[in-house]
């Protein structure tokens, strides 16, 4: 854990010198001489200790009056792993704002989704950050300005407008103060392919090295839903629902990024959508600190050495992923799948995919709610679990998003019908995100422990797995790639 690593001057100092990029995203370097502000990794020549400050976030550095430097471009940064590792009120406001409730919804928002004052929210913010919701929420439009601007050909108006601006002026100004460039400057600066339809993006998702991609997309590919997801020419296509529209998202793993292309229906859905591929593929994740915890068994060390840097696969849509764990309680794979794509033909949304390949938007809880329970092709006693779960999910007595409290979350999913801890901990490890989500009674967990030497038993295994708290969710993905058998989710 690195939580206020910026109050640490000589760890600080420590990673600029060595021009560290694990700590970009951790912290920020202000250069008292230049009123600049990098990430540790930036190519220039470190300034003189004396001269720097340190801060938790670009929006403090921001609100000091640091602009952003022109070389190393901090806002294109990793995100800090503090907020998908952690679970209180900070953690889950961050994670909010990064979906984009404060432009959408406002502070007033934000706090009633987390249910506190604003007051609240803005007191820890400020103390833990250096800046309040609206600070935070404008260093986001900041960076999506800045990305609009250099990879399309949308004039300005339109840009400030999907960057989430109330006026030209304020995005004027906002650009000029963040960057020291005005628009037209920043555009003509770098070179930029024009996207070739309107609302079409290339994007490069950065990650903190190391990352091992097989078993990440490899699960992601085996479970895909046909007409919401596929697999294509080496890259994870899928549907995405918005909320402004809808949107088509191809994920490509690369050597030092994730090549991103979106397709959006409305502009202003980019930072949303952003978020919550970065989110699905787990890419602020802090791989070092991770592998170092779970290396320090010397049964699980040859799996890490292996393959370092696995991350776990997670979901752009909670309710989704919570629906499609229950309809593969007990079936296999292939079944999961047939299961979800008789739905998703039947109740799903069309759409266009300019590539064709993608047909619908995976069903909403209301939808699902709606339909009749004898047409389900399963059990009786599943049938219950289903219709119990989307009737919550659509009237609001059960919500899962990126604010849940994972404790209290876990709970609710308990006491619905058909919910063992299986299935609440895969929807705690890939949907909610807790990191040290565990599934001692998976089978496939199970049969990679025995060949380890680990284990067996769900009770042993949980108590030698202690140590590998807050990872554990980490050393699931490790034990389950040792697992040759296709995936099949059997424990309930």
């Amino acid at each position: 854990m690195r939580n206020g690593m910026h109050t640490d001057t000589e760890r600080c100092v420590r990673a600029v010198q060595s021009k560290d990029a694990r700590f970009d995203g951790w912290f920020y370097t202000a250069v008292l001489t230049t009123r600049i502000y990098c990430r540790p990794s930036c190519p220039v020549v470190p300034p003189k200790p004396e001269n720097m400050t340190f801060h938790p976030s670009a929006a403090a550095c921001q609100q000091a009056g640091f602009r952003a430097c022109k070389r190393c471009r901090p806002d294109t940064s990793p995100g800090s792993p503090e907020w998908n590792q952690r679970a209180d009120l900070v953690a889950r406001a961050m994670r909010l704002i990064g979906d984009g409730i404060v432009d959408r919804e406002g502070v007033p928002g934000l706090a009633a989704r987390l249910g506190y004052s604003t007051r609240q929210i803005e007191r820890q913010l400020l103390a833990e950050l250096g800046a309040g919701p609206l600070a935070l929420a404008r260093a986001q439009r900041a960076q999506t300005a800045r990305l609009l601007i250099e990879t399309t050909t949308l004039p300005m108006a339109e840009v400030a407008f999907a960057a989430g601006f109330a006026s030209i002026r304020t995005f004027n100004d906002t650009v000029r103060e963040v960057f020291a460039l005005t628009p037209s400057e920043l555009r003509t600066r770098i070179p930029r392919k024009a996207a070739p339809t309107p609302g079409a993006l290339s994007l490069r998702l950065p990650f903190r090295a190391p990352l091992s991609p097989d078993n990440l997309f490899g699960h992601l590919a085996a479970t895909a839903v046909p007409g919401v997801e596929e697999w294509r020419d080496g890259a994870f296509r899928r549907t995405l629902r918005l909320p402004y529209g809808h949107g088509v998202t191809a994920l490509t793993p690369k050597s030092d990024h994730i090549s991103c292309r979106l397709t959006l229906s409305d502009l202003r859905d980019l930072p949303v959508a952003i978020s919550r591929c970065r989110r699905l593929l787990d890419l602020d994740a802090d791989p070092v600190a991770v592998d170092d915890r779970l290396r320090a068994d010397p049964l699980l060390a040859p799996l890490v050495d292996k393959a370092p840097g696995r991350r776990v696969p997670r979901t752009v849509d909670e309710a989704e992923f919570a629906v499609r764990a229950v309809l593969g309680q007990q079936v296999s794979t292939a079944a999961a799948r047939t299961h979800a794509a008789r739905l998703v033909l039947a109740h799903g949304e069309p759409v266009d995919d300019p590539e064709g390949g993608l047909t619908h938007l995976f069903p909403t809880p209301g939808a699902l709610a709606a339909l009749d329970p004898e047409s389900l092709a399963m059990p009786r006693t599943r049938r219950t679990t289903f219709t119990t779960l989307v009737r919550q999910l659509a009237d609001g007595s059960l919500h899962l998003g990126v604010e849940s409290d994972w404790a209290e979350s876990r709970a609710r999913l308990l006491a619905l019908p058909g919910f063992g801890p299986w299935t609440v901990d895969v929807i705690a490890m890939r949907a909610l995100g807790d990191p040290d989500a565990f599934l001692p009674t998976d089978l496939g967990i199970r049969r990679a422990a025995e060949e380890l030497g680990l284990p067996a038993t769900p009770s042993a295994l949980t108590a030698r797995a202690a140590a590998w708290r807050p990872w554990r969710a980490y050393a699931v993905q490790y034990l389950w790639a040792t697992d040759s058998h296709p995936i099949n989710f059997l424990p309930v």
